[in-house]
């Protein structure tokens, strides 16, 4: 079991960005992922994924590394539904789940959402990915939320980001945890500081193993709001590891605790779907 660890936001902004080089996609900034593989060893990558991801060539060690480093199609197939659909993320908490990149929860702080958390299974994806990802996209973009229309506008960031100057408010609205899914809810359940469920959880890529199915499930009955919605963005078949789309859907018609719909298919290449989950 991978205890649930809450990974705070250094001070100084810069030390997240340090040695980072950053692309952009879709209006995001995101880490360079072979820079990272190059440099990130040490206490920096505790856990030894980016060495296992890299000597192994496999984006997936099931137990060990879940993923993280990598972004998948499925996320950019959630992002068009956002914008195709209008999800309003205006004043809501919400929770990307097994975040890796953490592009899906940006996107929901650039929507003005309330709070949003971030949480991967892995804790060197928190530190060397998601966290820098959203510290880049906050502070290089002033407030870093405007429009679409305002961002379009403004001049493409150099490859390496602008030093972070102050910290930014929209920061202070993250939260970053990592560890087994299980775990995590315990955490904030258990947790001191005042703990609202999440008016929308969003996932992507997570289903692809039926072994996590029921820690899944778990964690978002636990965590959803009675009126909340889940966003899960996935193929429809995971060859080699088994799940899939439907596996997962008739999991959960079992279960009895949920009522699903499928919103979105996405024929080209492998077939993949977006369902939306709420309480029965």
């Amino acid at each position: 079991v991978k205890a649930a660890k809450e990974h705070n936001i250094p001070e100084d902004l810069n030390k997240v960005l340090e040695n980072k080089v950053m692309e952009k996609v879709l209006d995001l900034c995101y880490v360079k992922l072979s820079v990272v593989e190059m440099t990130c060893s040490g206490d920096a990558d505790s856990e030894g994924i980016v060495s296992k991801s890299v000597s192994s060539h496999s984006d997936l060690i099931p137990g060990v590394y879940e993923g993280g480093l990598k972004i998948w199609e499925c996320t950019f197939d959630l992002m068009d539904y956002f914008s195709e659909a209008k999800i309003e993320f205006t004043n809501k908490t919400v929770l990307d789940l097994g975040c890796g990149a953490g592009l899906l929860g940006i996107v929901a702080l650039r929507g003005k959402a309330e709070r949003v958390h971030f949480q991967d299974y892995n804790s060197t994806v928190i530190d060397e990915i998601t966290l820098p990802n959203v510290v880049a996209n906050c502070i290089n973009e002033g407030s870093g939320m405007g429009s679409r229309k305002d961002r379009k506008a403004s001049k493409p960031p150099s490859k390496r980001p602008k030093k972070a100057e102050g910290s930014s408010d929209v920061l202070n609205k993250c939260r970053f945890f990592s560890g087994e899914w299980s775990e995590v809810s315990q955490l904030l359940l258990s947790s001191n500081k005042l703990f609202s469920k999440y008016d929308i959880i969003l996932t992507s890529e997570t289903i692809y193993n039926p072994d996590y199915y029921r820690a899944l499930h778990d964690t978002l009955a636990q965590l959803l709001d009675k009126n909340g919605r889940v966003y899960l963005a996935s193929k429809v078949h995971y060859f080699g590891v088994g799940g899939g789309i439907y596996l997962f859907e008739k999991f959960i018609e079992e279960k009895n605790v949920f009522r699903t719909s499928m919103v979105k298919t996405i024929d080209q290449g492998l077939q993949r779907c977006i369902m939306e989950i709420a309480f029965k």
